[in-house]
């Protein structure tokens, strides 16, 4: 498909065909993150998913576990 580039304010614009649109799930305010590769340029969704505390925790196993890591002696009130 061919598009034309056209000017918005002071910048340049390329519309996104409403099927390009749904086949990619954009919508209005989706970030995304241009590069310019091959000297083309890609325009590629960038991933926002931001993880709560609580999710990683949850993400935690036996086997992901390690044990834990003293990197100095106990000071003050830490000596037991």
């Amino acid at each position: 498909m061919k598009t034309r580039i056209q000017k918005w304010g002071n910048s340049l614009a390329i519309r996104i065909p409403k099927a390009f649109a749904q086949e990619l799930s954009f919508q209005d305010e989706t970030m995304v993150e241009l590069t310019i590769d091959a000297e083309q340029l890609v325009i590629a969704p960038v991933d926002e998913k931001t993880l709560r505390l609580q999710d990683l925790i949850a993400m935690i196993t036996p086997e992901n576990r390690h044990e834990e890591i003293i990197t100095d002696l106990p000071r003050g009130r830490e000596v037991i």
